[in-house]
């Protein structure tokens, strides 16, 4: 049996950075992380956009809304200090229908409560920033960019190492079991025992709260996030980040134009339900998972109250002109031809009983255990303001 004075469960970038940041408040612990996989940003953080969010959509008031602004300088500044890639680039957030307006004023009116460098912008500004784009109206925001989080999470790992502490990777947690003193965690390959733990968990982080004993009604469920790359010939076509207005009655942001940190043009994501935690694809399927999602009444709730909009996302799933329809609202000259796959991500989602999806961070603590059970974008680019507050916990 292996004894730490904490535990880390799972391997990702809010993982990682909690692990940092216990190790700076408090050098001489003992940590570990225990990682699943074979590699550390294997899911979530190593599949996404690499958008370094600005705060601007946030509800004021909100862990995303604060955690984000402060985690974001914090990032920033880490990545300069030990030479990750990251780029401020701005974005433009566009409407290109005039009934769009009014949600574009209430994203704007966010984000200055928020502390975002924003403004409203015309069209004529517009093209000046993004000449293939089309829109009535866009908000400009400056401070938004890109960051390379696979290449966060490889540092922050590196940094640990030196430190002393520990990394398992191909280490499953299999059970939690807390006692008067300490936690021990059966895994696939050891014994861990620690004074505390934390759950990182992402996609199996409510599953992990459970085994733990904590009490929660919400359930994570997994929504695909499918994306294209522009080729190389048409990366012209956006200079930065380009998204739409985002649908008020569903918490994703739409497919957009994201300038990638290490060069190339992602279009996407779509959001289509995922018949498995870890489906990258349809064809991947894991009962146990499905079951869960299919059966939870928070989920038919949200399926009868959403079903046009999820039609929607499979369309364009499953036919690429329809994907393609939706990216010619902002870039008129995008053609099918321009487009090549690129893999998809899952996005760790939770889902309460009364069938809406969480929109803020969840993090309980039971007993000797600090279960991180939801953590939405913008959880990459607030990952050490995230660590410092679990941190400060422990």
């Amino acid at each position: 049996m292996s004894r730490f004075d904490v535990a880390v469960i799972g391997g990702g970038i809010v993982g990682l950075a909690t692990a940092w940041q216990l190790h700076l408040r408090k050098p001489g612990l003992k940590i570990v992380i225990i990682e699943k996989e074979a590699e550390l940003a294997f899911h979530q953080t190593g599949r996404n956009s690499g958008v370094l969010h600005s705060g601007i959509y946030y509800r004021p008031g909100s862990l995303r809304a604060s955690n984000c602004r402060t985690g974001k300088l914090a990032l920033e500044q880490f990545c300069e200090q030990y030479g990750v890639a990251w780029k401020r680039t701005g974005k433009v957030i566009v409407a290109t229908r005039e009934d769009e307006f009014s949600q574009l004023e209430m994203i704007l009116d966010r984000g200055r409560q928020n502390g975002v460098q924003c403004e409203m912008i015309g069209p004529d500004r517009l093209r000046e920033l993004e000449p293939h784009c089309a829109g009535l109206k866009a908000i400009h925001v400056p401070e938004a960019g890109i960051v390379d989080y696979p290449g966060v999470c490889q540092k922050l790992g590196k940094l640990l190492q030196a430190a002393g502490h520990v990394i398992r990777l191909n280490c499953r947690v299999l059970q939690i079991h807390q006692k008067t003193d300490c936690v021990q965690l059966l895994c696939s390959d050891e014994t861990v025992e620690a004074s505390q733990v934390i759950n990182c968990g992402g996609l199996h982080s409510d599953r992990l709260a459970r085994l733990s004993g904590q009490s929660l009604r919400e359930r994570i469920v997994p929504f695909r996030g499918e994306y294209y790359e522009l080729k190389p010939e048409v990366h012209h076509f956006c200079r930065t980040l380009i998204y739409p207005v985002p649908d008020p009655r569903f918490p994703f942001l739409g497919v957009h134009f994201t300038r990638m940190i290490h060069g190339g043009v992602e279009c996407g994501p779509n959001a289509v339900f995922a018949l498995a935690r870890e489906g990258y694809t349809w064809l991947t399927i894991n009962p146990r998972d499905l079951w869960e999602s299919v059966t939870y009444p928070g989920f038919l709730r949200l399926i009868a109250r959403n079903w046009r909009i999820g039609i929607a996302e499979i369309r364009r799933s499953l036919f690429k002109a329809a994907f393609v329809k939706s990216l010619q609202r902002l870039i008129p000259e995008i053609r099918q031809e321009h487009l090549t796959s690129c893999p998809a991500g899952v996005r760790a989602q939770a889902l309460g009983l009364d069938g809406k999806l969480l929109d803020d961070f969840l993090i309980q603590r039971h007993d000797r255990v600090i279960n991180v059970c939801n953590a939405p974008s913008p959880a990459a680019t607030a990952c050490l303001n995230i660590g410092r507050m679990i941190a400060e916990q422990v």
